[in-house]
């Protein structure tokens, strides 16, 4: 009987520490990654403006341009128009 089962196969040990290392780093990234967003996000603060204009029902994102963001954008969100004004 032919026991060679796959070139590229891993199994015991070995495969369960490339799995456990790989789960480790993609944690560690997102981890590192969410840090960053919230102590960047932390230090914005949000102003209103035109609240009495603001509808209940607007089209597509049409309230948001009422919001100012004091800070700098984070990310690459590109898809809300909330202006960002320079501290």
């Amino acid at each position: 009987m032919n026991e060679n089962r796959g070139l590229w196969s891993l199994h015991g040990l070995t495969g369960y520490f490339i799995a456990v290392g790989l789960l480790l780093s993609i944690l560690a990234f997102l981890t590192t990654a969410a840090i960053k967003t919230q102590s960047a996000t932390a230090v914005q603060y949000y102003e209103i403006k035109d609240p009495f204009e603001i509808k209940m029902i607007a089209p597509d994102l049409g309230n948001e341009k009422h919001v100012i963001v004091h800070g700098k954008p984070v990310g690459g969100d590109t898809l809300h128009k909330w202006q960002f004004v320079e501290r």
